[in-house]
């Protein structure tokens, strides 16, 4: 469950610090490292940002975790019908139906999550040693 959430936000951020650089849809910062964005952000994002991720992780405890006040409950019990990762989001339908095809998904997202998490550790790494975007550092500026 935690390498399934921790690698679909790897794969976001990974993303992420391949677009920055250009295009920012929260405000008109554009450019520089990642690390000398966030502080640009308008003061009203954070809260916001905050009560987004709040929201997000509220109701994916409340699809995958049991309840605390039931009987025996044992610290961070998993519901026994809940599918790691699986909080019933899917709007383009590409959830396989088939068990075992979605086994095989479940896997490869677990490998790509893997990847861009080390990705992302190291934009982030290369942005600290360098304070270049990566496109700078490459000497493609205009990329």
């Amino acid at each position: 469950e935690a390498e399934l959430a921790h690698g679909r936000v790897g794969m976001l951020a990974a993303a992420g610090f391949l677009v920055q650089e250009k295009f920012h849809p929260l405000f008109n910062a554009d450019g520089g490292p990642a690390i000398e964005q966030i502080p640009k952000l308008p003061p009203i994002m954070w809260p916001l940002i905050a009560i987004g991720i709040g929201a997000c992780e509220s109701y994916r405890i409340s699809v995958g975790w049991s309840n605390p006040s039931e009987p025996n409950h044992v610290f961070q019990k998993l519901r026994p019908e809940y599918v790691p990762g699986d909080i019933g989001f899917d709007p383009l339908g590409l959830k396989p139906s088939d068990p075992e095809e979605f086994r095989t998904m479940q896997t490869k997202e677990l490998q790509n999550g893997r990847l861009a998490m080390i990705a992302a550790f190291g934009f982030m790494i290369q942005e600290g040693v360098t304070g270049q975007t990566w496109g700078t550092a490459l000497g493609r500026p205009d990329f």
